[in-house]
């Protein structure tokens, strides 16, 4: 049930079609763009046979053995053994990633809880639900989802304009759908699958619609073409771009040339109420881990910029501990956000435990909407060094050494080596195009920021506040101010 490194990289080996740069590529676990996420993928594979770490990555059920990351949230437990897991990976790897299979499961989980609204147009669509969670646990898939489409005009209807700017359904068969389209998805090109999800346009006040669709695409199947962006990998050397060279997640416009979905592999179509529920409650599970890895990110800009500090002396400085205590209140604000929506967990519709939602949204917010501000503060404390110092072939020519040796060694404990290491973790980490591209993803990954605000909106229980005001303003019991009506299952801690 658990696989294998190895297999897991012979799986991805099914001759799918695969571009970057214009080029082909003949095996995505080779190619250099591609090899060392690949490699990450596979260990996260592999660390789970490891005597010491089967039981931080695997669980039993029944005569099986699991991934841990994969399984349906049933108890807090669950949520604390899922981020006890991932800190254990991420301190293996020494890096963070983001689409490795956990992040992106969880949008599964909230088509568990909408089988009953998925039931309304055709009960084979839920059952198919609940395959694809057992098969994705039982053989273990590295799983995404298909995000977005490239929508093109905005100002039109899908329909009024090239009709595959928005992925839709071309033709129904006896086999299954036929579906045509685009979607831009990071790690398509070197995972299993992807849930295709619906992206709610112009067509969201009509009760079917072509555009309305859910189901699974297999990364391999015919039809299915990957047009990578340019990797970062191979982009300077290792020590001098440690992250841009062991960490980038390529991302992908994924063409879907009239793909067949076979019926098993469909969760809904044509069923705009579906597509609206699903938009409303993807992030539901996702925004967890999805969150969790910025509160990596922010140890990692606070180590670089607090190391930093301490091999120039500016450690001590008042002004500098208050930098730092920002910095600190912003990684803390994350971690308060993510422990209490365990602890204030709720069951969702589906019975399962979903972490709260209004503080899990608001975490997200404050996560994203803080995190620029926190790496230009990360890139002060680190000072302009990050932008002048040479590459490492600098400081190991015999032309050159010495004066790199002269003037970055700082004391007896504090040499040019390690100064040039940090220098070069930090501009990979706040500088360079990966960091520029990551701060990008992390802005957009799980939509914009006015969709943050929506979704906190819509899970936060205003009867309390309105309640709270009433009394002690001494309203009218005739006043009866509307709220906004919260998603099924959903109340608030109070």
């Amino acid at each position: 049930m658990l696989r294998t490194g190895e297999q897991y990289r012979e799986g991805i080996r099914d001759g799918r079609e695969v571009w970057i740069d214009g080029e082909r590529v003949k095996d995505v676990t080779t190619h250099p763009a591609f090899k060392p996420i690949v490699d990450v993928k596979a260990r996260m594979y592999d660390i789970q046979h490891e005597p010491a770490h089967k039981d931080v990555f695997g669980y039993s059920e029944g005569k099986d053995r699991n991934p841990l990351l994969l399984k349906l949230p049933h108890t807090q437990q669950d949520w604390w053994d899922k981020w006890n897991a991932l800190d254990v990976f991420f301190k293996d790897i020494k890096g963070v990633v983001t689409r490795v299979g956990d992040e992106t499961i969880g949008e599964m989980w909230s088509l568990y809880d909408g089988r009953d609204v998925l039931n309304k147009i055709d009960p084979r669509f839920a059952k198919n639900i609940d395959s694809h969670i057992a098969k994705v646990l039982q053989d273990d898939l590295f799983h995404v989802s298909a995000n977005t489409d490239p929508k093109g005009d905005r100002s039109k209807r899908p329909q009024d304009q090239d009709p595959d700017m928005m992925c839709h359904v071309v033709k129904e068969t006896d086999a299954g759908i036929i579906i045509r389209g685009a979607k831009y998805e990071t790690a398509a090109a070197y995972a299993d699958q992807a849930f295709l999800k619906p992206t709610v346009g112009a067509w969201s006040d009509e009760k079917l619609s072509d555009y309305a669709l859910g189901c699974i695409v297999k990364m391999g199947a015919p039809g299915v073409k990957h047009i990578c962006r340019s990797g970062f990998a191979g982009r300077g050397s290792k020590e001098d771009y440690p992250l841009s060279n062991g960490y980038d997640e390529v991302d992908t416009l994924m063409i879907l040339d009239n793909v067949l979905i076979p019926w098993e592999d469909v969760f809904f179509h044509r069923f705009t109420e579906g597509a609206r529920y699903i938009r409303g409650t993807l992030h539901r599970y996702s925004a967890f881990p999805y969150v969790l890895r910025i509160l990596y990110t922010a140890d990692m800009m606070i180590g670089a910029a607090m190391w930093n500090c301490k091999q120039t002396g500016l450690d001590k400085m008042q002004s500098v501990k208050e930098k730092l205590a920002d910095m600190v209140a912003y990684r803390e604000g994350i971690r308060a956000h993510l422990a209490a929506a365990i602890a204030l967990s709720e069951k969702s519709p589906g019975g399962l435990v979903m972490p709260n939602q209004s503080l899990l949204y608001a975490g997200r917010i404050h996560a994203c909407a803080n995190l620029p501000q926190i790496m230009h503060i990360a890139r002060e404390l680190c000072g302009g060094q990050l932008c002048v110092t040479p590459n490492y072939s600098t400081f190991v020519s015999n032309d050159t050494k010495s004066w790199m040796d002269k003037f970055y060694s700082l004391n007896d404990n504090w040499m040019a080596d390690d100064r040039r290491k940090l220098l070069a973790f930090a501009r990979d980490l706040l500088n360079s195009d990966y960091a520029g591209h990551r701060l990008t993803f992390v802005q957009f990954a799980q939509a914009p920021h006015f969709n943050h605000l929506a979704a906190l909106y819509g899970s936060f229980d205003f009867s309390g506040p309105l309640d709270l005001v009433k009394k002690f303003a001494g309203l009218s019991d005739r006043v009866d101010a509307p709220v906004q009506a919260l998603p099924v299952g959903i109340k608030s801690a109070a």
